[in-house]
């Protein structure tokens, strides 16, 4: 199955972001981009791929005590970026330190339950809301992050951890992204 750890925002953190998001998609061009549903909004930590079931159980005992060792932290999403003409997102604000050292301990967790991770990178916290349709293909997302520019949104405590299972839609269907579920919460800061 194919996981990522992840941080989801609360209903009333993502209804103030839906707002927002709603108000670009009127702008020229939002239909050269693929929006990202709101059921799937998350900031990943650490992206696993295909994990095989023996894998899944180490995995989940490893994301555990990641999370145990990691005190709840205030986040709030701010503003809008972009990675090139790729892919629009907003950032957040409010510990990010505590949220760069989970993202760490949650691909830590991984190479510990022995599952290969591609070279460590630095961490850049987002929440990614849209993409260019076509890997070849680049658009100007200058309009969006500018309509993104001025929002803040509420600050929340992040308390739990998940693991996210992502079901990618079946071949010929125009469109469709991919489906989230949560596989597992761990809690942060119960010890450790």
């Amino acid at each position: 199955m194919r996981l990522f750890a992840a941080v989801l925002p609360p209903p009333d953190v993502t209804d103030e972001l839906a707002a927002a998001v709603a108000r670009a998609r009127r702008l020229p061009g939002a239909d050269g981009l693929r929006w990202t549903g709101r059921p799937g909004w998350h900031l990943t930590l650490a992206f696993y791929g295909e994990v095989g079931e023996e894998a899944v159980a180490p995995l989940a005992e490893r994301l555990a005590r990641a999370a145990r060792r990691t005190d709840p932290f205030e986040l709030a999403l701010r503003g809008g970026g972009a990675f090139g003409g790729r892919a629009l997102w907003t950032g957040v604000t409010g510990d990010v330190p505590a949220l760069r050292l989970l993202a760490g301990r949650a691909e830590a967790a991984a190479r510990r339950a022995g599952l290969p991770m591609e070279e460590h990178r630095r961490y850049r916290p987002h929440l990614t809301l849209a993409r260019a349709r076509g890997r070849d293909r680049a658009v100007d997302l200058a309009p969006f992050t500018a309509a993104l520019d001025a929002f803040a949104g509420r600050s929340w405590t992040v308390r739990e951890l998940s693991l996210v299972r992502s079901n990618l839609p079946g071949p010929g269907v125009p469109g469709e992204g991919p489906r989230y579920e949560t596989f597992a919460e761990r809690a942060l800061g119960t010890g450790g």
